[in-house]
């Protein structure tokens, strides 16, 4: 008599594997694939590139079309990279470009990683700004009145267009009972200016100033500058050869500064890594690197790209640093508060 032999099934089929089960069957088949480190060679090549870009950036020549200036203008955004090799590194399945891209980003995060964070704290006893207001700005009533907005006790607007300062004056009279404007230079504060003066950048006009700022914690040296802009050209690169001049001029002036606390406002044209700025970024210190909410990009306000808009201290603690809402500029005002001491 024939016999019949069935086999359970559960609930009439096989359970399903375990996603455990299922990733350890992937991570075994692709060790087992020969060809998971000779792939990938172009992305790790590129990664390689990245990676010793940020490294030795210092080391670019500035001869050939200012190279390392452009470079270190947006350097933060070569970690832009990282997420896209690596979606070639998976999608070649290269354990070589892999571990390249890792190296990349670990770069990219020792260079740029405090930045992301917010160092604010609570602390200050002086809040100040800073705003390129663009000369072709088509509102300076209504910026005048949004940075008037921000709190701030000192207040820096560079390029200014001599037709609009008087808009300016009128606007801003309210808040800030003295100010002084030099060229195309002005600063507006609640606390009593003195010793107000244009300071020399080597340009032919007046684009940077100084002033006395009496303080309740005493006097402040406060500089405002508008360093000259720079160019990208096909055939010359990145011209900035009058930025840096002037950048070495206000070096000059902020060395031979004769008072503890100093201030420094405005718009520098160029970034906290750009070498061509060490005369000056060698002696102050940003509030925005030291007490900033995440990179605080300044220019172009349309789709911010770079802080070329700079408040820096001498003597004084800086406590947070952040970007203010737009104007009718093409750069956002940027502001700070920080600790002077008696």
């Amino acid at each position: 008599m024939a016999q019949a032999y069935m086999t359970e099934s559960g609930n009439g089929g096989s359970e399903p594997e375990p996603s455990g089960t299922r990733l350890r069957r992937r991570l075994t088949a692709l060790s087992k694939d020969p060809g998971i480190w000779r792939r990938g060679w172009i992305l790790t090549a590129i990664a390689v590139l990245i990676s010793l870009v940020m490294i030795f950036h210092a080391e670019l020549p500035n001869q050939v079309g200012n190279l390392g200036s452009l470079t270190e203008t947006f350097l933060p955004w070569l970690g832009l990279a990282v997420p896209l090799l690596l979606a070639g590194a998976v999608y070649r399945r290269s354990a070589t470009a892999l571990l390249a891209i890792l190296l990349t980003a670990a770069v990219w995060a020792n260079l740029f990683g405090g930045l992301v964070s917010d160092k604010s704290g609570s602390g200050g006893n002086l809040v100040v700004a800073t705003h390129n207001v663009d000369a072709d700005n088509p509102d300076p009533q209504g910026t005048a009145e949004s940075v008037a907005r921000s709190g701030a006790d000192i207040l820096a607007l560079t390029e200014l267009k001599g037709s609009a300062v008087p808009v300016y004056e009128k606007a801003l009279a309210a808040t800030y009972k003295y100010h002084s404007v030099e060229g195309t230079v002005g600063l507006w504060s609640r606390y009593p200016l003195s010793a107000s003066a244009p300071v020399d950048i080597r340009m032919g006009w007046t684009r940077a100033m100084r002033a006395t700022v009496t303080t309740p914690q005493g006097q402040v040296a406060a500089f405002v500058a508008h360093l000259p802009s720079v160019r990208v050209k096909l055939h010359a690169g990145f011209t900035a050869n009058q930025r840096d001049d002037s950048a070495d001029a206000l070096g000059a002036a902020l060395a031979a500064e004769p008072l503890k606390k100093v201030i420094l406002l405005g718009d520098l044209n160029g970034t906290m890594n750009d070498r061509a700025l060490s005369e000056v970024t060698s002696q102050m210190r940003s509030t925005q690197g030291a007490a900033g909410d995440g990179f605080g990009f300044s220019w172009p306000a349309q789709f911010p790209m770079a802080r070329i808009d700079q408040i820096m201290v001498r003597g004084i603690r800086p406590e947070a640093s952040w970007t203010l809402p737009r104007t009718g500029s093409d750069h956002l005002p940027v502001a700070a508060r920080v600790t002077v001491k008696p």
